[in-house]
C-alpha cells in the first residue's frame, strides 16, 4: 500500500511540475539565483594543457552575467577554457540558441554535447563574436558543426545534455561576458 501511495505521489508531482513549467527550466538562463550551482568552469588542464582562467558571476545594474576570463594557450596540446551547464528536457521543436554577450572583440564558441557525444573530445560547435557592448545573437541548431565524422550530421535537440561557452582553439586572452543563454 505504501509503495502504491509513493508511486502515485511521484506521478502527481511529475504532472504538477510539468504543468507549472518546471520542465522548461533549462530553456533559459539569466545567471540569477546561484548560477555557480548550474555552471561548472574547467580548462584544458584536465588533459595536460596549460590554459588558465576562471569564471565570476557578476552584476551590473539589473544585469546578471557570467564572466569567463583567462589565457588560452595551445601549448602542450591544450587550447580551451570553458563553463558548462547540464541540459535536459528540450523539445524536438527547438531550432536555435540565443545568447546575449559582450567581451574583448574576440571569437568564442558554443559547444553542445548530446547523448551521442560519448568521448570527451566529441561535441558540436558554433562560433560567435563579441564586441565591447552587449549584443543579442541567434545561432540556429543547424549551424553547429560536429567535431567528428562519427557523430550524427544533425543534432536532435531532445538529445542535448550540456552547453558550453568556450574560449577555444588558439592562443589569446579571453574576456567573455554572457547575460543570457536560451533555446528557441
Amino acid at each position: 500500500m505504501i509503495l502504491i501511495m509513493k508511486l502515485l505521489a511521484g506521478i502527481f508531482l511529475s504532472i504538477s511540475l510539468n504543468n507549472f513549467g518546471f520542465s522548461n527550466q533549462m530553456l533559459s538562463d539569466t545567471f540569477e539565483d546561484s548560477p555557480e550551482q548550474r555552471w561548472l568552469y574547467f580548462a584544458d588542464t584536465v588533459m595536460g594543457g596549460r590554459s588558465t582562467g576562471k569564471v565570476n558571476f557578476e552584476q551590473s545594474g539589473q544585469t546578471n552575467y557570467a564572466r569567463l576570463t583567462g589565457n588560452v594557450t595551445t601549448e602542450n596540446n591544450g587550447g580551451f577554457i570553458q563553463i558548462r551547464k547540464k541540459i535536459s528536457g528540450l523539445s524536438k521543436d527547438i531550432i536555435g540558441l540565443r545568447i546575449e554577450a559582450k567581451g574583448n572583440n574576440q571569437t568564442y564558441h558554443v559547444f553542445l554535447r548530446t547523448s551521442g557525444t560519448i568521448l570527451p573530445w566529441q561535441y558540436y560547435k558554433a562560433e560567435f563574436s563579441v564586441k565591447k557592448t552587449w549584443v543579442k545573437l541567434e545561432i540556429p541548431i543547424a549551424n553547429f558543426e560536429r567535431s567528428s565524422g562519427f557523430l550524427a550530421k544533425k543534432i536532435n535537440p531532445e538529445t542535448i545534455k550540456s552547453i558550453g561557452l568556450v574560449a577555444f582553439g588558439r592562443d589569446f586572452t579571453a574576456d567573455l561576458m554572457v547575460s543570457e543563454v536560451s533555446f528557441y
